[in-house]
């Protein structure tokens, strides 16, 4: 459990490392991108690495029919995230949300936890929940105007639509590939 809770800190550090020390990121360069990246990197492999190798230990004991909300909640997260991927005009929700991407990740991790009742899955996607909801509050108090952009067209629908069907199925496999059912028996 300790892997997991290492990479949480160090993901969350990594990512905030621009907002609370600007200074000292600004002084590391083009050469800190880098760094950044590897630091993220490495978290996400503590992350799986923590997580894969942590005991059950159960907290709660989630009904099955919560699978079910669960999916429901990974086609409207990719769906919010995938929003904002168009350039110039953006698909709802991301012409009227500041942070369609952080909010994916919170409607991410709270369907994960909704179906995930054991200690490691608190600690994992409780811990990016409140990674997201800290971004939102640390980037709006940075920078606290924001001027939405125009709504897209029917064409980028379309696509958002195609490539979040895909992406659900490609989720669902890699979970099915791991021995993880997203679906109920």
């Amino acid at each position: 459990m300790i892997l997991l809770i290492i990479g949480l800190i160090l993901w969350t550090g990594a990512h905030w490392f621009k907002r609370l020390k600007p200074d000292a990121r600004a002084a590391l360069g083009m050469p800190g991108k880098g760094m950044i990246a590897l630091a993220i990197l490495a978290s996400v492999v503590l992350m799986i690495i923590g997580y894969r190798m942590a005991a059950f230990i159960p907290v709660w004991h989630p009904p099955m029919f919560l699978k079910h909300l669960n999916n429901l909640a990974m086609v409207l997260a990719l769906w919010v995230y995938g929003s904002s991927a168009a350039k110039g005009a953006k698909a709802w929700p991301a012409y009227k949300l500041r942070h369609p991407q952080l909010t994916a990740v919170k409607i991410w991790a709270a369907a994960h936890l909704l179906v995930n009742g054991d200690l490691a899955s608190v600690i994992l996607f409780g811990g990016l929940l409140a990674w997201a909801v800290g971004s939102v509050i640390l980037i709006n108090r940075a920078d606290p105007d924001w001027t939405p952009p125009a709504p897209a067209g029917r064409p980028t629908y379309i696509r958002l639509a195609v490539i979040t069907l895909v992406m659900f199925i490609v989720i669902a496999a890699i979970h099915l590939w791991l021995g993880v059912s997203p679906f109920s028996s």
